[in-house]
């Protein structure tokens, strides 16, 4: 199978593109599913399992095509590797058919609903090895290497443009995580998670995280991403203009302005304000220009990114920038 864009995504251009928002919360608070240990893959094992998380992407796709603004369709792999993927039973090759499905999946999706106006990049979603929030253990690069090779070449071999590294939370993660990608010949993606200090949950200042990766890699990653935080968490950061931070292009952030240690402890979700989180992207759109894709993360559904679409959508990219 070839991709459509891989050799030249269109997000890195002028045009902007929305992504989803919380594919786990929402699944969980608003569709009431199941989803052990927070892994929407599982889904996928299930004809209605399939039709859920098809369902999921639509009021998405929906307000892209309304703002004549690309997409990302990223897929339900966050949790889709050996560590995580053992805790409920799948075995190697299971795991590499649900990586291939989840493409498949959205596949389907863009040939249903992808225009020219609106056209659709196929992510295949990597998730951290261990804890998005708090890790307890650390790789090395190569370690990082060897353990996400399998996932990211399952992608490899399906329609999908690029890979996403989501909710990394140390640099040599993301090292590793971009030389698989470079050895599968895929084009990278990786998006930091950061505290509310602003620096990566390992305590390396987000600037300095994106410098040892791009210094460390052969072929740099696309572009870089913050998800998994909330704008006040991280906008004194996006407020300097160095090098190493006019590399993001994308933004996924939290409903919520609370941490990550108070969001473990919650048993309802906090959804924040969706018009006041659009207005916080539609400033930090000022400050970097430069950034194109804008979704959510954890507690935000489609009311967010219509906010956000509503009030980015008109926030021209300087030429300059492009």
């Amino acid at each position: 199978m070839t991709s459509t864009y891989r050799n030249a995504l269109p997000q890195l251009g002028a045009t902007k593109f929305l992504t989803d928002g919380g594919l786990e919360t929402v699944l969980i608070f608003q569709r009431n599913l199941e989803l052990p240990e927070f892994a929407a893959f599982d889904l996928l094992k299930s004809f209605g399992g399939r039709q859920e998380l098809s369902r999921y992407f639509h009021p998405y796709i929906a307000i892209a095509r309304y703002h004549q603004m690309g997409f990302v369709l990223e897929s339900p792999t966050w949790r889709a590797n050996p560590d995580w993927a053992s805790k409920l039973g799948y075995g190697a090759d299971q795991l590499d058919q649900i990586n291939r499905l989840s493409i498949h999946l959205m596949s389907e999706l863009r040939v249903q609903f992808g225009t020219s106006r609106t056209p659709m990049v196929i992510s295949g979603c990597v998730g951290p090895r261990d804890d998005g929030y708090n890790p307890h253990s650390f790789m090395t690069p190569e370690e990082a290497r060897d353990y996400h090779s399998e996932q990211v070449a399952s992608f490899a071999e399906t329609k999908a443009d690029m890979v996403t590294g989501m909710t990394i939370t140390y640099a040599e993660e993301a090292i590793g995580l971009a030389r698989a990608a470079r050895d599968a010949n895929m084009p990278v993606v990786i998006s930091f998670t950061v505290e509310t200090d602003g620096n990566l949950p390992s305590g390396q200042p987000l600037a300095d995280a994106i410098a040892q990766v791009d210094s460390e890699i052969v072929r740099e990653p696309a572009y870089y991403m913050v998800n998994c935080a909330h704008p006040t968490h991280f906008a004194h950061i996006l407020d300097h203009q160095e090098p190493a931070i006019k590399r993001i292009r994308g933004l996924r952030a939290n409903a919520s302005c609370k941490s990550h240690a108070e969001l473990d402890e919650m048993t309802e979700l906090d959804d924040g304000h969706p018009d006041k989180l659009g207005h916080q992207y539609k400033d930090l759109l000022r400050h970097q220009p430069q950034i194109t894709v804008l979704g959510g993360c954890c507690g935000t559904d489609h009311r967010h990114i219509a906010a956000i679409a509503h009030a980015c959508a008109d926030e021209p990219m300087p030429a300059q920038a492009a």
